[in-house]
């Protein structure tokens, strides 16, 4: 969308290069786990295309496929496929990986999708349970608004229901430190948010989350993300989304994997 900078024209001159009447205004929102990437490449974006305005928020994937369905913004961050939003248009911009982290005195470092299933189903409340030490499990969840969390049901979850017993945090970062403070904690979330950080990431079935594991599917807790756009994207949207899925640079330092890597391809993700 268009916003016409009322100005001197003296004011404009010294302000816009030659032409340039006008600024671009886009605003991205949803997914956190998305959130790093998009943030970074609006920053870089906007450096080199000093007219355009990227405002990039979170919110979890269903708010950014309800913001981007009802125009109110102009592009939707998703974990997951906007199923039953005919009207949007999928680009999938990047792969992530996504983890089960635990606090390092759980003292475990693999775990069977059965027992993640039954830790977070509440059926196992012990980490000694599951071959850990003998300290009380703290399930930590996101909000049902969240794709990181439809990610973990379709892939880890299946049939059986996640408790509601646990806590909820509603960003990637918010649960990872809670993870980090709290003894006996463990969640699920996107691998970027747990570089560098006191946390010990599970093997699944042991398999362990990296990058060779996830291009091949041999890892299971992965899925695209996608921008979603109200039909077809208008031109500056197209150009930033375009510019999203190809800085592979950014990509792999924030921990996403560029979806032309990948050996595996699914439609169902």
């Amino acid at each position: 969308m268009k916003r016409i900078i009322a100005a001197s024209a003296l004011a404009l001159a010294t302000a816009l290069p030659l032409g340039a009447l006008a600024d671009t205004q886009l605003t991205a929102v949803g997914s956190t786990a998305l959130l790093p990437l998009v943030k970074q490449s609006a920053a870089d974006y906007s450096t080199k295309h000093p007219t355009v305005k990227i405002e990039v928020s979170g919110g979890g994937s269903y708010v950014g496929i309800a913001q981007a369905s009802s125009g109110a913004a102009d592009l939707g961050d998703s974990d997951v496929l906007a199923a039953g939003n005919s009207g949007l248009v999928d680009h999938k911009v990047a792969v992530v990986g996504f983890g089960i982290a635990v606090n390092p005195s759980a003292g475990v470092s693999n775990l069977s999708a059965k027992q993640i299933r039954d830790i977070f189903a509440g059926r196992v409340s012990n980490w000694k349970q599951v071959g850990g030490k003998d300290q009380q499990i703290v399930v930590i969840n996101r909000p049902r608004t969240s794709g990181t969390r439809a990610v973990f049901t379709a892939t880890i979850m299946g049939v059986s229901k996640i408790s509601e017993s646990g806590l909820t945090e509603d960003s990637s970062g918010a649960v990872t430190t809670m993870v980090s403070t709290t003894p006996g904690a463990v969640t699920y979330v996107a691998l970027g948010y747990t570089k560098d950080k006191p946390v010990t990431v599970l093997k699944v079935d042991g398999v362990a989350p990296s990058v060779q594991n996830i291009q091949s599917g041999k890892y299971p807790i992965w899925s695209y993300e996608h921008i979603f756009t109200k039909g077809k994207a208008k031109s500056d949207a197209a150009d930033f989304i375009d510019f999203v899925a190809h800085n592979d640079d950014v990509l792999w330092k924030l921990g996403y994997i560029p979806v032309h890597t990948m050996k595996v391809h699914e439609n169902n993700r």
